[in-house]
């Protein structure tokens, strides 16, 4: 046919419809779109393209009315002509009048186009070797198949985007609720516990219906803001507690250097299985003593085989062995915020002790892990220790190795 007409019959016309009109007249993709994946595709990105549910039914159903899989290519015929009581019958006794609103909304999008005949009737005739259909074109499936696509990954990028948030404000509801019952029993006159208890009630009332994004993004900083809060309020006395328990233990565990001295076979034996430990920390015996001596003053006066024979745990996080010092700060990075240790708490923590004996400690703390119910707080209470001189991670490690003696 020489013309195609851009005017439904008996229907207004609107620019919407002009422009989808125009644009179901170019070429079709070369290689054509499989209908049911374009449908699929539709269905994920209908809310973008503003269709419904009952829309999709009805388009659906038109393109079962298309004879091949692939829409487009060499499968030129896009035009399907059911009449609206077949599509009704597809649709499972849909309303005629409801299944026409769908499709009035298909064509309004631009992803089905009519093709009426001077009539308004829908069929198909040939004329010599031409045929010409009237109809619903199903060319726009093809010819919108990547902006399809596009929107389809947006919505689920999207949903995934918002189920994350959804799962990190239950999780941070759940913590506030625990930190509040444990800081009443410690400081049960705070204010600031009757504030954040209110603010989880409302959290957990509030997730109970759905939420839009810019909700969920104000109730995380509102959650992210107590929580902040409270866990200032509890560091200082954690790190009292753990520090007065530290000092009993490492009271209870002092040792002499000849104590030092009794572990020395043990090492000697770790060393002996194939462990390498840094020169630097070899133990050198000067004028007869037993007395352990660090090459480098600035490392640890404990030797590095004594430390790894003492702890275990960090095994798990190491991507290879550690066999320097060097190798034992890196560990170290890796577990410290698995832990909760704060970035700034690091920090001092290296500062006050040097890089190497900061990250005994730290694998110290990971053996009595269950037993340290402030991680941060704790590294705070020795890094203050070790500021005044009065901290040294020996007595830790001999505590461990007493430990696993025992």
């Amino acid at each position: 046919m020489d013309y195609t007409p851009v005017t439904p019959f008996r229907r207004p016309i609107n620019a919407a419809i002009l422009h989808y009109q125009a644009a179901a007249q170019q070429d079709l993709p070369p290689s054509g779109v499989n209908k049911w994946e374009a449908l699929r595709e539709l269905a994920a990105a209908r809310i973008a393209f503003g269709l419904s549910d009952r829309d999709l039914s009805v388009l659906q159903a038109l393109v079962s009315f298309h004879q091949a899989t692939i829409v487009g290519g060499n499968h030129s015929e896009t035009v399907v002509h059911p009449s609206n009581k077949a599509i009704c019958e597809r649709l499972n006794g849909m309303p005629c009048s409801t299944m026409r609103r769908h499709l009035a909304n298909l064509v309004q999008t631009g992803f089905v186009v009519r093709r009426d005949s001077p009539n308004g009737k829908r069929y198909t005739r040939r004329y010599g070797d031409e045929k010409i259909a009237f109809g619903f074109d199903l060319a726009p499936l093809a010819q919108r198949f990547v902006e399809v696509c596009e929107a389809a990954e947006a919505v689920r990028a999207a949903e995934e985007r918002y189920k994350r948030l959804r799962s990190t404000v239950s999780l941070m509801r759940r913590d506030l609720a625990g930190l509040v019952d444990y800081g009443r029993s410690l400081r049960p006159d705070r204010a600031i516990w009757d504030q954040a208890s209110d603010l989880c009630v409302l959290t957990a009332r509030d997730l109970r219906r759905k939420l839009d994004f810019a909700e969920l993004q104000q109730m995380e900083s509102a959650l992210s803001e107590a929580l902040n809060a409270i866990r200032d309020l509890l560091e200082p006395v954690q790190s009292q507690d753990m520090s007065t328990n530290e000092v009993t233990n490492e009271q209870h565990y002092q040792n002499s250097n000849k104590d030092s001295y009794d572990f020395e076979p043990r090492l000697e034996k770790a060393q002996g299985e194939g462990s390498v430990s840094d020169p630097a920390t070899a133990l050198v015996v000067e004028g007869g003593t037993d007395e352990p001596v660090s090459v480098d003053n600035n490392l640890p006066r404990i030797p590095l085989g004594l430390v790894l024979a003492a702890c275990s745990e960090y095994r798990t996080y190491a991507e290879r062995p550690v066999r320097h010092w060097h190798d034992l700060v890196r560990v170290a990075d890796v577990i410290r915020p698995m832990m909760g240790v704060s970035p700034s708490a690091w920090e001092e923590a290296k500062q006050y002790m040097g890089p190497e004996e900061a990250s005994v400690v730290i694998l110290a703390m990971l053996e009595r892990f269950g037993d340290i119910r402030s991680p941060g707080g704790y590294l705070r209470s020795l890094s203050a220790k070790a500021a005044l001189g009065e901290f040294s991670c020996g007595p830790m490690i001999m505590a461990l190795m007493r430990k696993d003696a025992a």
